[in-house]
């Protein structure tokens, strides 16, 4: 057995003796002190449809509120049948009524997403690996270079005809589904379709690329409203070096170890056991977790007038009023609107390729 536990954790990239621990104390205290020590350079943000609830979005698996427990009305199979490709490209309608519903541009970027642009904007953001397919990473300022769709976007739409495979921006597909067409491609008349992965589709290549050579470089990982229940994206959390620490922000404890590979001396992540020496769980919504540690940094003033200021860019760009919900956030009400793992497809959004089935 102590030859298998060695082999495993040489798999995993463990060495064999003790690991050194980092943070001074298993809180979300002793983060913000990592995070301040100048220690803490490199920074991934793992999310999943979890961070846009509280925009309105639902997430997946929620009972009686995700997305997959009212799909009745579109007469599907099942109800992930939604985004598997060999149904889609049968039987399209369903999927862009959906889309419909929950197009990008109706819903405003959250806390979660500002806090992440914080981190940037202060030069601790490596990269964010959203599976979440709102587009709401890129509407809150997070550029192509600092994002991972790993489950695609509706940023872009591509003809799904192999020998055209014509590319069409977010206005072009926009108009499409607003006006209740079937997207055909323009030189070939074949169906069109946003580059969201479907079940049935490969991750994309950048993907796999982009965590080959961010993870070993990791100084901490955030990971926010996922149930880490689909993968690869949710093995990720083992790609970081053994002695980098793992803030967990949502709604439940995830991603921890099952009893084989506990026994084993690897797995997932430990937040309770007499072993735990670098992971650590907030419970509560995303945006809660994200105001609670700004506000252990310092930054809590900074990162609600940074939300503020943006939905009040937001409301003036539609013609609408300026948005009050920081209000609330700022005097201690909490954001009630999120799941343990919201969307991961259209909102943890997220396609769902090679994903398994997932929030």
């Amino acid at each position: 057995m102590d030859f298998l536990r060695s082999l495993f954790a040489r798999m995993q990239g463990l060495g064999s003796g003790p690991v050194e621990q980092v943070l001074d104390e298993l809180s979300l205290e002793g983060m913000a002190r990592y995070i301040q020590s100048g220690d803490c350079k490199n920074i991934i943000c793992m999310v999943g449809a979890g961070i846009a609830t509280s925009a309105g979005i639902p997430d997946f698996r929620s009972p009686g509120t995700g997305l997959y427990s009212n799909l009745q009305k579109y007469d599907l199979p099942c109800p992930e049948a939604i985004f598997e490709i060999g149904y889609f490209k049968q039987h399209p309608e369903p999927f862009f009524t959906l889309a419909r519903e929950l197009y990008p541009g109706q819903f405003k970027p959250t806390v979660c997403h500002y806090f992440m642009c914080m981190l940037k904007e202060k030069g601790l953001l490596m990269r964010c690996y959203t599976q979440n397919i709102d587009t709401l990473e890129r509407m809150a300022g997070l550029e192509e270079k600092d994002l991972i769709e790993a489950h695609g976007t509706f940023h872009t739409s591509h003809c799904l005809n192999f020998l055209c495979r014509e590319e069409y921006g977010l206005p072009w597909m926009k108009e499409k589904i607003f006006s209740e067409e079937i997207p055909k491609c323009e030189k070939c008349n074949s169906l069109v379709k946003p580059d969201i992965v479907f079940f049935g589709e490969s991750l994309p290549a950048r993907f796999s690329s982009s965590l080959r050579s961010d993870f070993p470089r990791c100084d901490l990982l955030i990971i926010m409203g996922t149930s880490l229940s689909v993968q690869p994206f949710a093995s990720l959390v083992m790609k970081v070096p053994p002695k980098t620490p793992r803030l967990l922000i949502n709604r439940e404890k995830t991603g921890e170890s099952d009893s084989l590979m506990s026994f084993m001396g690897i797995g997932g992540m430990d937040f309770d056991s007499e072993k735990a020496y670098r992971d650590v769980a907030f419970l509560g919504s995303c945006d809660d977790g994200c105001l609670a540690l700004a506000e252990k940094l310092g930054w809590k003033d900074e990162l609600v007038a940074m939300v503020t200021r943006q939905h009040a860019a937001i409301d003036a760009l539609e013609g609408g009023g300026a948005s009050a919900s920081m209000a609330n956030k700022s005097s201690g009400a909490g954001d009630k609107g999120e799941g343990p793992e919201q969307k991961d497809k259209p909102a943890d959004q997220s396609g769902a390729g090679e994903r398994g089935k997932e929030d």
